[in-house]
Order: structure tokens, then sequence, then C-alpha cells
């Protein structure tokens, strides 16, 4: 039951002609402020995230689900797997890395259910689809081998950044000492032909473009090591992501302002793998020791709708080989996001 308000919200975004969000929901969407509920309960534990999809495999036949290896505290690591061809372009979509960012998470488990129903009949012939659910479960659950008790949530438990050894495992991308990150490259981006991968994360609540705070942030591999084509390709891959959420009244998207290290994966797995990446960075975070990072709870369904039309958008465009026409000049004039000033800082 304590699902069901993530879940009804995320369904209705699927729905063509559900009632549209408030055009305001990006722009004035309530940060935490010591005066908005943040309750965890609300979000799927671990082991509720493991059985929804254990239940998902069983009741679809195209999808299969893999164990690529375990976390710190032996937490099995999932790899949701739709790949009638191997022959088909293929395309990655990464969730929590941080354990704090959760989401993105929902927002993929719900897009799970959707391609096992007749929305996506005949999509899944022609692009092969990966989804790595929650590659942070420690930091998730809260199991760490540190405090957290300046954490602002109330609920069940905690979301922390970092995995149990306080390590944060979008930096360990070139070294790879962490489980979590080796599960992932030699059991994954290894294993499969990846042509295609979106990194979803989470980031501060009072990032703006062009004086509007923003629903999220995206961002191309920008080390100097990527090839041409393997960046045109993250560029294209933008693209699809800016068209569908942006255009949507509520989405209004910014250019993530991200460096060159290659222990990022936007960066270190274009250039290791020649694979076109794209970072997504979503409003608001739903756990932090720093309060203005946090969003309110009342803005979790645009964010689980963002991510939704997100891959969606994406699979239904490689599918189809449209992304290949994707105008990326756009990029050239998308205003870098700055942060808002808050009263107090005024």
């Amino acid at each position: 039951m304590k699902k069901a308000m993530i879940s009804l919200v995320a369904a209705g975004a699927l729905v063509l002609s559900a009632a549209p969000l408030q055009a305001d929901a990006v722009g004035n969407g309530p940060n935490y402020g010591g005066n908005e509920t943040i309750n965890t309960s609300i979000l799927h534990t671990y082991s509720e995230m493991a059985s929804y999809l254990q239940k998902q495999e069983a009741k679809q036949k195209d999808m299969e689900l893999e164990v690529i290896g375990q976390s710190v505290k032996g937490r099995d690591l999932y790899l949701v797997k739709y790949m009638k061809n191997p022959e088909n372009p293929t395309i990655l979509f990464l969730t929590q890395q941080h354990g704090n960012e959760q989401l993105t998470t929902e927002g993929a488990l719900e897009f799970i259910k959707h391609l096992g129903t007749g929305k996506m009949k005949g999509v899944t012939d022609n692009v092969n689809i990966l989804i790595v659910p929650m590659l942070n479960p420690d930091g998730a659950m809260g199991d760490v081998d540190f405090s957290l008790d300046d954490y602002v949530a109330s609920g069940d438990r905690h979301l922390t950044r970092y995995n149990a050894l306080g390590i944060d495992l979008n930096r360990d991308h070139v070294t790879k000492i962490q489980p979590e990150t080796q599960a992932l490259h030699f059991n994954v981006m290894q294993k499969y032909d990846i042509d295609y991968m979106i990194d979803l994360h989470h980031q501060g609540a009072r990032s703006e473009r062009d004086g509007e705070l923003v629903s999220g942030s995206i961002l191309y591999p920008t080390t100097p090591n990527v090839d041409p084509d393997v960046l045109e390709g993250s560029k294209k891959l933008g693209a699809v992501v800016f068209d569908a959420v942006d255009s949507t009244g509520w989405g209004h998207l910014g250019k993530y302002v991200g460096g060159t290290a290659e222990t990022i994966s936007r960066n270190g797995i274009a250039v290791e793998y020649g694979i076109s990446t794209l970072l997504f960075e979503m409003r608001g975070m739903s756990d932090h020791e720093y309060e203005p990072y946090v969003l309110g709870q009342k803005s979790n369904g645009y964010l689980i709708k963002q991510t939704i039309t997100t891959l969606d958008a994406t699979v239904r465009a490689i599918a189809d080989g449209s992304i290949e026409s994707k105008d990326t000049s756009f990029w050239d004039t998308l205003a870098e996001q700055s942060t808002r000033q808050s009263e107090e800082d005024e």
C-alpha cells in the first residue's frame, strides 16, 4: 500500500489522455526548507525492488533478470535485460550510483512494467534494453559504516550518496576498486555490446536556466579524449531527451556544468568502451545532510514522470532509427544552468 501513491502517479504518466501535471509543478515545486515532508518509507526498499523485479520477470516473456555481482554488504546487484536480437542497437539505463537519488529508480521500475504492456508492442524487436536499477543498494538503504545523523529525511531509513565504505561510485570508473563498479564494468560494460548509455542522477533543488528552476539538466562527455563519433552520438541522445522533456510544458532542462575527469561514468565509459553517454541530473534529492539539495516529495510525481518520458523516448528513437537524424544544434544555444540564490543569500 505504501507504494500506491508513487505507482498511481507514475502509471498516470503513461496514459496520453491523463490530466497533465500543473505547468508550474517544476518551477514552483517545493523545496524541503524544513516545512515539507520527506518520507523515505514511500520509496521502494532494496528488498521490495528485488521482489518487484522478480515478479515482472515472471510476467514478461521478453524480460530476463541477471545478478551481476554483490555490493559491499552482500546485496545482489541486478541487471534487467530485453535482448531479442544481439545485432540490434543497445541502450543501458543506469540509476542510483548515488543511493540518495532514488526517484530515477522509481521511474525505471515503472518503465519496466510499461515494457510488458501493449503500449510498447514491437518496440523491443528493434532495440536491446539494459537497465541497472540500483547500483548502490547499501547507500540506498543507509546500511553504511559511517554516521547519517545529520540527514534530513524521516521514514524507515536514510539514503546516502556513498556506498557502505563512504566511496562515491561515480568517481571509481578508472580504478574500479569498489565491488559495485567492478560488477558494472566486468559483467555489463565488457559483456554486452552497448551503443548508448544514460546515467540518471539527481542534483540540488535550486538550479535554474533563463530565470526558471529546471526540472533537470543534461550533458554529453566533456573529456577531450572522447571519439568525435561517440560525442556526436551522445549529443543526438541528448537531443532526443531534450525534445521529449522540454516540450511537455512542465519540463525545463538546462545544460549541466560538469568536468572532464574520466573517473566519472559519463566520461570514462565513453572513452573506454566507445559508448555514447548522456548524464541526466533530475531536480532535487531524496535525502541529504545539506537541506537545499532535498526536494519536497510533492514534486515526486513529475520527476518520476520525467524519468519515464526519458526512457520511453530514447528507446523509441533508437528502435525506429530516428535518433540518427536528430538535430544537435540546440546544444550550441542551451544555457548552462546556474544556482539560484536563496532569500537568505540575497
